[in-house]
């Protein structure tokens, strides 16, 4: 009896570590789903987000919240790139489907608003070598006009055209590495550059 039932003792006690280590494995995948479901680490390659991103600097990437709202003007987007697609590109969002945009020499026009843009350095304004005439391009549903801060040294939407809704990853949301008193945390909100340009409505600037 005492054999049996020390046999059924070491039974139960090995089926409590077989399910506990089964449901600590299953929980650990849904968690890595889970995180990498909502972001995404990314590190930044050149200077066309200058002054604010700098080379090399790594960065996590939001990719949830585009689940539940439209990628907005302003918003810095890591994307696929169309003219590159095996590499992903980092630019912020001038131009939203719906949107008239011209450019002339760097400075974006949306909507017949200039745009007084408070990220871009003095020092780094202006056009770059490989642009295009952009004159009141009409961005079409399911597109995004970008460009790079660093204007006069960034390949952008005004060399090779838009970016597709489907390619676009995530905003980038916080800068992480290396650290800098400058440049670490969380980008900063720049919709005050949008302001009085007319807000999109859901039904131009949904996903397509």
């Amino acid at each position: 009896m005492e054999v049996r039932m020390g046999v059924k003792l070491n039974t139960g006690k090995r089926y409590r570590f077989v399910r506990e280590l089964v449901e600590t494995l299953a929980l650990t995948v849904l968690l890595f789903l889970a995180i990498n479901f909502a972001v995404q680490k990314f590190d930044v390659v050149g200077k066309s987000m200058e002054s604010r991103l700098h080379n090399q600097e790594s960065l996590i990437v939001d990719k949830a919240s585009y689940y539940v709202r439209q990628p907005a003007r302003g918003d810095v987007i890591v994307f696929e790139a169309p003219p590159q697609p095996t590499a992903d590109y980092i630019k912020r969002i001038i131009a939203v489907p719906g949107d008239v945009i011209s450019v002339e020499n760097g400075v974006p026009t949306v909507d017949g608003v200039r745009l007084n843009e408070t990220y871009v350095d003095p020092a780094k304004a202006g056009a770059s070598p490989t642009d295009r005439p952009i004159h009141n391009l009409l961005v079409p549903p399911g597109y995004y006009f970008v460009m790079g801060d660093n204007r006069v040294d960034s390949y952008d939407s005004r060399s090779w055209g838009l970016v597709p809704r489907a390619n676009i990853i995530g905003r980038a949301a916080l800068i992480y590495w290396p650290f800098k008193a400058d440049n670490i945390g969380l980008l900063p909100d720049v919709s005050s550059v949008y302001v009085k340009v007319h807000q999109p409505s859901d039904t131009i600037n949904a996903r397509r």
